[in-house]
Parts: C-alpha cells; sequence; structure tokens
C-alpha cells in the first residue's frame, strides 16, 4: 500500500452497513478502498486513501449511504497529510493482511 495524499475512515455497527458504505465510498470517488478494522461487538471500520478532496467525497457518501439504510455511522474522520507513522498502523488492516 502506497502512502496516501489523505485517509478516510467510517465506523459503523453492522456488516451490511459497513459494505453498502465502502460500496458508495468506492464509487463516489477516486479513492483506494484498501482495508477495513472489525472490532469487537459489531463494530467495523473501512479505510480508503487518495487526495484530500477524494476522500472527503467518499466519506460523505459512506454516511450518506448508511444512513438511507437507517443505520447510524458511530464516528467518520478524514486525515489530511497522515504522518507516516500511521501506516504501520493502517497495514494491519489492508486486505492483503487480513486475507492472510
Amino acid at each position: 500500500m502506497k502512502r496516501q495524499n489523505a485517509l478516510g475512515l467510517i465506523e459503523i455497527f453492522g456488516l451490511a452497513y459497513i459494505l453498502q458504505a465502502a460500496d458508495a465510498m468506492g464509487k463516489a470517488a477516486d479513492v483506494e478502498v484498501f482495508g477495513y478494522e472489525n472490532v469487537a461487538s459489531g463494530y467495523i471500520s473501512v479505510l480508503v486513501g487518495g487526495d484530500v478532496a477524494a476522500c472527503r467525497a467518499a466519506v460523505d457518501a459512506g454516511i450518506k449511504a448508511v444512513e438511507e439504510m437507517g443505520g447510524q455511522v458511530y464516528s467518520s474522520a478524514v486525515i489530511n497529510n497522515p504522518h507516516k507513522d500511521l501506516s504501520k498502523i493502517t497495514a494491519r488492516y489492508s486486505f492483503e493482511n487480513l486475507l492472510k
């Protein structure tokens, strides 16, 4: 995974919602959907990378998709110019590492 200009993240409760969010995020902007995190009790986060505007558009689209399904987004963020060491965290949740 290459270093991104920005990171976009959404945290939701439930697999169906996160899949809908990830699909909307990937379709809404030129971002790479590069990973997810499944934490205890069904909370799932999806991570995207790209330029700042694309990540913002993707996060907004993901939030809208979840809300249209009646779900609740627990948190979201767009991180502009993430510190290089964040890749040590995000790499853990890349699809390549999670599917091993």
